[in-house]
């Protein structure tokens, strides 16, 4: 590509007319033109693949942070369960007490009577 321009511009120099040297100009601009349309596409093309590749790794991380998110969602459910049922039993439990102490039968019959 740089050969073709310095070879382009070989040709210029030693061109005899000024119509011969005209069109060689112009076809030296036209090349110039298409190798800086060359460069931009694939500064473009890159900059696209870094974007993509950025947006993989982020889409990675969220997924594993969903996924983190999922497995304590399902601990912080088991732990839920696991707390209800030792409230009920210890509920059962106190009731089951306050039922055989004397203490509180005293206490429910006036409750009663009122």
């Amino acid at each position: 590509s740089l050969l073709q321009e310095k070879s382009a511009v070989t040709q210029v120099n030693s061109c005899d007319t000024l119509s011969t040297c005209a069109a060689e100009y112009s076809t030296l601009t036209m090349a110039t033109s298409h190798n800086t349309t060359d460069l931009e596409q694939l500064d473009n093309e890159q900059q696209e693949q870094e974007e993509k590749a950025r947006l993989i790794t982020q889409v990675l991380e969220l997924q594993n942070t969903l996924s983190d998110l999922s497995c304590r969602v399902d601990n912080v459910k088991e732990e839920n369960l696991r707390l209800r049922s030792e409230n009920q039993v210890l509920g059962q439990y106190i009731e089951n007490l306050m039922t055989a102490s004397q203490v509180f039968q005293g206490t429910q019959e006036q409750g009663r009577n009122k």
